[in-house]
């Protein structure tokens, strides 16, 4: 939607007077849908701490840190070595943690 940035602003002063209770009262065909949910869906979705997932299968390749990457020692995330702030004793730090 564009915007009209050199149309005059509304002030409060300016806008409409309306009464409490006729925005109270609610009108006819200005219902909101309410969503319909399901909770027994919902429940399934959500894994429980301590649930035995030992027959659970890994559908994801995991491919070992390359040549150009490094493991930074506070965050434990890999980056690349283009956001290698510092080394300290054989220790690589990011940009984000060092700053």
């Amino acid at each position: 939607m564009a915007v009209d940035y050199d149309a005059p602003r509304v002030t409060p002063e300016d806008e409409p007077n309306v009464a409490l209770d006729e925005l109270k009262t609610e009108k006819p065909g200005r219902r909101e849908a309410a969503p319909d949910v399901d909770e027994t869906d919902l429940a399934d979705s959500f894994e429980l701490p301590g649930a035995d997932l030992s027959n659970e299968e890994l559908q994801i390749q995991v491919v070992p840190v390359q040549s150009d990457e490094f493991t930074c020692m506070s965050c434990f995330l890999v980056h690349h070595r283009s956001q290698l702030a510092r080394e300290k004793d054989g220790k690589k730090y990011c940009k984000e943690c060092e700053s």
